[in-house]
């Protein structure tokens, strides 16, 4: 039964008409995100307006009725499952590019454009938004900056939080606040607009944003380094991070990854020739950009630094063609990993760099000991790395085992100086790890600043921050 009173379910059926969804097979196409967990919410709104969403908030304050703002349902953390039920808030009709500011390199967007779209709308303009999720696609800005989204670039342009200059959101008391300015640079108060972005909906409703720039390069070269062990592409990766030339990717995949590689995404004969290539314990796949003077050197110095010990080749990417085809068979890898088990957790912990090594080594060893196939890939200039526990979930015993071996991944992260994610967010898979890794005063000023923004918690409710 609904949670919702007549009066409120009357009153928001006149604010937004037949944007407002209550039948039991509409709700549920709400109820989902990535993480393959679901909860039927009682109804989902699909407001155009920032009015809309204030009318909204302040309703279901006074009811105490939940609410979970949603992009596109690409999270994998759950943050976007309304477990509590109540009002599931879609951006998906806010899907404007308000203004594009090419000479103050901004732009300002509402919640529901596509991060793809996005990119597309500024092409033309010569500017890119650096964040760059595998489901850049499909997924929205907003939720990009509920789980402060990185992807490959954020090595050398810094992920969301690094590439947003204001935000516009509609706290849970209803109120409308404005956060930063169109500046890149600002002195003035708290800076609340980094606060706001990888909080996954809990603190306030983001309805519009001021994105910085950053003009596309002239060229971008690819080298492909295979490595005898991961310890050696480990150390390659310090290397590379250490001399002056940043690379604008830098990509690593175990010795699992290159075999998969091999074998589940050279699926044309382009392909195929691309990712030839002899048994190895590791790969990194480094990108460069710049302009045409200056590409060469870069290349020169990322080479320099991949090579040393236990590399056994390394090659660049003959034109842009297979460039392309060499990212896309790395951003492939992880829906791939689906096809060899029913059931998949892919985490992105995060280390210091020169303690990768020890991650994945510990990682191995916790496939070993758990008996399960664990696959390990990922942004290695951030030390952000993809760990994907693949079990079968039919099978009780397999599933034990690989929620143990999460526990022990969380944990070696921990112990290594690393932190539970990096782009994916806690949500609620995540949640109740938060003691391990946040010591309790900071997890109490934490709750203390939901309450805050929050005051009656209607704000996705039971994401983030354990009990």
């Amino acid at each position: 039964m609904s949670s919702i009173p007549p009066s409120l379910l009357n009153e928001f059926a006149a604010l937004l008409g037949d944007a407002w969804l209550t039948d039991a097979n509409e709700r549920l196409s709400y109820g989902y995100d990535n993480s393959r967990r679901q909860a039927l919410p009682d109804a989902v709104a699909l407001p155009t307006t920032r009015e809309q969403v204030v009318a909204l908030v302040r309703g279901c304050r006074t009811h105490r009725i939940p609410i979970v703002a949603r992009g596109r349902g690409t999270n994998t953390t759950g943050a976007a499952v309304p477990i509590a039920g109540g009002v599931v808030i879609s951006f998906e009709r806010m899907n404007r590019v308000l203004e594009i500011r090419a000479d103050d390199r901004c732009v300002v967007v509402q919640p529901g454009v596509l991060n793809g779209d996005l990119q597309r709308a500024l092409a033309s303009h010569g500017l890119f938004w650096p964040p760059d999720p595998t489901s850049a696609d499909y997924s929205s800005i907003g939720g990009n900056l509920a789980c402060n989204a990185g992807g490959p670039r954020a090595v050398k342009y810094g992920a969301t939080r690094d590439n947003v200059l204001a935000l516009t959101a509609i706290t849970g008391a209803g109120d409308v606040i404005h956060c930063g300015s169109a500046t890149t640079k600002g002195a003035t108060g708290y800076d609340l607009q980094r606060l706001l972005v990888g909080s996954e909906g809990t603190l306030a409703l983001i309805v519009e944003a001021t994105l910085k720039l950053t003009p596309v390069p002239q060229q971008r070269r690819v080298l492909r380094a295979l490595y005898r062990d991961v310890s050696s592409a480990a150390a390659a990766v310090a290397r590379l991070m250490a001399q002056p030339v940043t690379p604008s990717m830098l990509e690593f995949m175990d010795g699992e990854c290159v075999r998969l590689a091999r074998e589940l995404l050279g699926q044309t004969q382009e392909m195929r020739d691309d990712l030839i290539m002899p048994d190895a314990g590791a790969l990194l796949m480094i990108e460069a950009d710049g302009d045409a003077a200056t590409l060469p050197f870069a290349v020169e110095a990322l080479t320099a630094a991949a090579s040393g010990d236990g590399l056994i080749e390394i090659e660049v990417a003959s034109d842009e063609g297979t460039r392309e085809r060499l990212w896309s068979a790395r951003k492939a890898l992880s829906p791939a990993l689906r096809t060899l088990a029913a059931g998949k957790i892919n985490e992105d912990v995060v280390v210091p760099v020169s303690r990768i090594p020890a991650l994945v080594d510990g990682v191995q060893a916790l496939s070993r000991e758990f008996e399960l196939t664990i696959v390990t890939f990922g942004h290695a200039g951030n030390g952000n790395l993809h760990v994907n526990i693949l079990y079968d979930p039919a099978n009780s015993a397999e599933s034990e085992r690989a929620q143990a071996a999460l526990a022990r991944v969380f944990a070696l992260t921990l112990s290594l100086g690393g932190t539970l994610s990096g782009e994916h967010g806690i949500g609620l898979l995540k949640r109740d790890f938060m003691p391990q890794a946040i010591d309790p005063p900071t997890l109490a000023l934490m709750r203390q600043l939901k309450a805050v923004f929050d005051p009656d918690g209607i704000l996705n409710p039971g994401k983030l921050l354990p009990p």
